[in-house]
């Protein structure tokens, strides 16, 4: 869609009011405008949310407590523009309407050229924030093919490497509901999880997700809870999530566990890099070769197989057989080295602040993500020899 073409959503349980405000649309900003004919639950905001529209545009008539409610928990995101209509020429119900959130407050029916107006200033706001925000964080996944194979030690070194290496600010979230394990391996005890982020995605911004992220060696951590949540987990509020995370962040790495019912997500679909994590096992090949089929043919860069665990043991599979399985070659090979694994993971203390083989091969990915050429190590001269 042209840059110039708005996404209007309108909420008006009063028909009349309603199609008096849609005439009024057939403005050549707006390219898509979609109904919603009652007022919505909060439940049902974030899918709101996750349509993204430029403009929503709220009866304040019918139910004004309930209405002003929307425009409040709208309002959060501080990126759609709000209107607000009324039948009423009622001074009172404006400046609340205004304190709620609202950035134009219309009386219908309208005077000419009103909306016209309205939508005119909402276009060329958006194409300055379009501007400001070209730049948004870039998104890097991790899944593993089934639990166990080792998703969040890799996914919390990697952002801690790339947090370091980089110095730009860069965010790790543990979406390896209910019970993830980054807080565990760095030693965090917070009081808010994602999923404070995710039940109140309609009041989510760069403030709100500030406040329940904690820090780490120049890492910003959104932990999974330190106790068993049942929660339901939202398209429109991940989508929301890593919206606001991107915004305010250079760097969003995600352990997303082994649940790749997130496919239909923003996650995945906007994600720079999607690491899919496997170990040599009959199991996780089974379960890789099905996942790959999950992902465009020609997202090859996109979606980058790494293998943890990689033995030279005649006793398990190897590379060969593993990429014969796949259909394609492995990215990434992450030796064993199970004995400091399970001594970083016991003392909180992480790979990516030791010089280890594991570290060294997640430094070459974050260097590949950022499009730094990987520097060969100095080779040593024994009697005047190059090793």
């Amino acid at each position: 869609m042209n840059e110039c073409l708005l996404s209007v959503g309108l909420i008006g349980p009063n028909d009349a009011n309603r199609l008096a405000i849609t005439r009024e649309l057939s403005d050549p900003h707006v390219g898509v405008l979609r109904d919603y004919y009652k007022y919505l639950t909060l439940d049902e905001l974030p899918a709101l949310v996750a349509e993204q529209h430029d403009v929503v545009i709220i009866d304040v008539d019918t139910e004004t407590e309930r209405a002003l409610e929307l425009v409040s928990h709208i309002s959060s995101d501080q990126v759609t523009r709000l209107m607000v209509y009324s039948a009423k020429a009622n001074p009172e119900l404006m400046l609340r309407s205004l304190r709620s959130g609202a950035h134009e407050f219309l009386n219908v029916p309208l005077a000419s050229g009103e909306m016209a107006g309205a939508i005119t200033r909402v276009a060329a706001l958006r194409r300055s924030f379009s501007r400001q925000t070209d730049k948004l964080g870039e998104l890097f996944v991790f899944f593993g093919v089934k639990g166990g194979v080792g998703v969040t030690l890799l996914a919390t070194n990697y952002a801690l490497l790339l947090a370091r290496e980089s110095g730009k600010k860069t965010l790790l979230i543990d979406l390896d509901l209910p019970l993830g394990g980054i807080a565990v391996d760095l030693g965090l005890k917070g009081k808010y999880s994602t999923v404070d982020g995710l039940q109140n995605a309609s009041r989510l911004d760069t403030n709100f997700l500030s406040s329940l992220l904690q820090e780490y060696q120049g890492l910003s951590v959104l932990a999974a809870p330190g106790q068993f949540v049942d929660v339901t987990t939202n398209k429109g509020a991940i989508d929301k999530l890593i919206a606001v995370a991107r915004r305010q962040f250079d760097y969003v790495v995600v352990d997303s566990g082994s649940r790749l019912n997130f496919i239909e997500t923003g996650l995945y679909k906007d994600a720079a890099t999607v690491y899919m994590v496997l170990q040599p096992g009959i199991q996780e090949l089974r379960n890789a070769n099905r996942l790959v089929g999950q992902f465009p043919k020609n997202s090859d860069r996109k979606l980058q197989i790494v293998v943890n665990r990689l033995t030279n043991s005649f006793h398990t599979i190897d590379e060969h057989t593993i990429s014969s399985a796949l259909g394609r070659l492995v990215d990434w090979k992450i030796p064993n080295d199970f004995r400091t694994a399970f001594r970083a993971q016991s003392t909180a203390t992480p790979l990516a602040l030791e010089n280890t083989p594991i570290s060294k091969t997640l430094q070459q990915m974050t260097r590949f993500a950022r499009g730094i050429p990987e520097v060969p190590e100095r080779r040593r001269k024994v009697f005047g020899m190059v090793l």
